[in-house]
């Protein structure tokens, strides 16, 4: 499969590559080096990217949708406002990644690495974070909702006014995390560990389930 002159296949040598607004829907590129690639528009809906290098890429505005990205590389990429809705991120490398305004909903980032990305206003309802690395991640007004942030890790991530509703977040580390406005309506934190958390201002309900021995009151949480 030959496009804009490059070869499309499993393992791809697409170094620096430009397939901006490139149709690829359904491509192997399985293993695939994608380093720092402009793929800004680009359509991968159904993409295979199963351990692909795309360190330091440009995926602005990408279609993603459904696309295997299980153990890539996307550190440091520009996922700003790309759609990955159902896609397979699970043990991906997204170390300082920019998903600025993205779309994941319902994707699966299980076990995936986003330590200091950038998540502002991404769209993470329904998606499975389970045992996730968020450290030092920006969720500010993200949407958790009913995701699946079992044992996830958000140690000093910033989650203010994120939406957190009906979110698993059992034996989470959220230690020094803060969580001010945040809303925890009907959220589960049992055995979640909140040292240091600040909750200043969060919204819970009575279904809310806390931390043995935790008291959100004092914690600064407001109750609806």
């Amino acid at each position: 499969m030959e496009v804009n002159g490059y070869t499309i296949e499993p393992g791809a040598g697409l170094s620096g590559a430009d397939l901006a607004g490139a149709n690829l829907t359904g491509a192997d590129l399985n293993g695939a080096n994608l380093l720092l690639a402009n793929l800004d528009k680009a359509i991968l809906s159904s993409a295979n990217l199963t351990k692909a290098n795309l360190y330091g890429a440009n995926l602005y505005g990408a279609m993603l949708t459904g696309a295997n990205l299980g153990g890539a590389d996307l550190s440091k990429s520009n996922l700003t406002k790309a759609n990955l809705g159902g896609a397979d991120l699970a043990g991906a490398n997204l170390y300082r990644a920019n998903l600025y305004g993205a779309n994941l909903y319902r994707a699966n980032l299980y076990r995936a690495n986003l330590l200091v990305a950038n998540l502002f206003r991404v769209d993470l309802c329904r998606a499975d974070l389970a045992g996730a690395n968020l450290k030092g991640a920006m969720l500010i007004e993200a949407n958790l909702s009913k995701a699946n942030l079992k044992g996830a890790k958000f140690t000093e991530a910033v989650l203010t006014n994120a939406d957190l509703t009906d979110a698993v977040l059992t034996e989470a580390v959220l230690t020094e995390a803060v969580l001010t406005e945040a809303d925890l309506t009907d959220a589960d934190l049992y055995d979640a560990d909140l040292t240091g958390a600040d909750l200043g201002g969060a919204k819970a309900n009575e279904d809310t389930i806390w931390p043995e021995g935790f008291d959100p009151v004092a914690a600064g949480v407001i109750f609806q």
